[in-house]
């Protein structure tokens, strides 16, 4: 299957600054991540680009080898998370820095392999069906999964913004890490909570079907967002394929 991608950052109408970061594979195509940052102006900054530019020089240069992909994934994560403990050693000023990632891989074949950490979020969109493939990393992700929130609870919950896991600790103890089917016609979004805060699936899966260009949805979803409010950074990352 052939892919075309389109990625897309704002930094919203209420921060002063965009502590997101995304990476596109281009022109190959191979991957793409989204990270977002926490943790003061400058600390979120760095922690976002640290992580988007260890994983992506992790699987450069492991891409031809030998190592299993889920292995070469998670082992880009760590050294991510090791990377930001690294420089939060260096500055004290940034030593509460952290971020979230999602990461999407296509190197076996035509089937995709995802890590993400944190509340960043990869959706598929088939026909009218948008299909969340991650779960939060958060208090409220882990409740909603138990079944003792339901999905418009925890969309308003006071806690929904909590996260158990995220890159930059010593501690980190979950990477998730899936294979997952993609066919012709599918649409990957890969988002940071920016634009899920402001819009429920069925407010994104509209802006993604595919009689839009991947940088036509892009600006549509970024800007649906900020009529919501726009009150955090937004980014997004749009793979089609045909």
């Amino acid at each position: 299957m052939k892919r075309s991608f389109a990625g897309l950052t704002d930094t919203g109408l209420v921060r002063s600054v965009n502590q997101d970061a995304f990476y596109i594979d281009d022109p190959e195509g191979r991957f793409f991540i989204v990270a977002d940052g926490m943790g003061g102006h400058a600390g979120g900054q760095e922690a976002s680009r640290i992580a988007t530019e260890t994983i992506e020089k992790y699987l450069v240069e492991g891409w031809k080898s030998s190592q299993k992909t889920p292995d070469l994934l998670k082992e880009a994560f760590l050294k991510a998370n090791q990377a930001i403990v690294d420089d939060q050693l260096d500055h004290p000023e940034r030593s509460d820095m952290g971020t979230t990632a999602v990461a999407v891989v296509f190197r076996d074949r035509n089937q995709p392999w995802c890590a993400h950490v944190g509340d960043s979020r990869l959706y598929r969109l088939r026909g009218q069906e948008l299909t969340q493939i991650t779960e939060d990393h958060t208090w409220v992700g882990r409740a909603l999964k138990a079944g003792h929130l339901t999905v418009e609870e925890a969309r308003k919950h006071p806690w929904r913004h909590v996260l158990a896991q995220c890159l930059g600790r010593q501690d980190l103890q979950q990477i998730d890490l899936q294979e997952f089917e993609v066919q012709a016609g599918d649409r990957l979004l890969l988002c940071s909570d920016g634009l899920t805060e402001e819009l429920s699936a069925e407010a994104i899966g509209p802006h993604l079907q595919l009689q839009l260009s991947g940088d036509e949805a892009a600006k549509k979803l970024v800007n649906a967002a900020k009529d919501k409010g726009g009150r955090d950074n937004i980014t997004v990352v749009i793979i089609t394929l045909d």
